[in-house]
């Protein structure tokens, strides 16, 4: 589980609660970002189901959680693990991105 001492979370979205959480630190993201996020998480969860988060490491490195809900008989466990290395492989160039600017920007590391 995601410790918030250690990590900051970017986003976030549920299959269970039915939303979408960006979190209020990354508002400055151009919303064309903000929408590609939304949808690749929501896109997620409705695939597989239960719950989604992107977050920072402490190096900066952005990483990918899933969970899912003990009673969830319906999430698909390989098809989840398997969607994230694609959006992982599709996504490279955002990610690798999101990770400049969060050294950057909150981590004051040189562009």
């Amino acid at each position: 589980m995601i410790s918030e001492d250690e990590k900051d979370v970017l986003c976030a979205a549920s299959s269970y609660t039915k939303k979408f959480y960006l979190n209020p630190m990354f508002d400055g993201l151009p919303s064309g970002v903000k929408q590609e996020l939304q949808i690749m998480c929501v896109m997620h969860t409705e695939d597989v189901g239960g719950t989604i988060t992107l977050y920072f490491e402490e190096d900066g490195t952005l990483s990918v959680e899933t969970d899912v809900e003990e009673d969830d008989l319906l999430y698909d466990e390989i098809g989840s693990a398997l969607k994230v290395k694609q959006i992982q492989r599709e996504k490279r160039d955002l990610f690798e991105s999101l990770e400049q600017y969060y050294r950057v920007f909150f981590l004051g590391e040189d562009a």
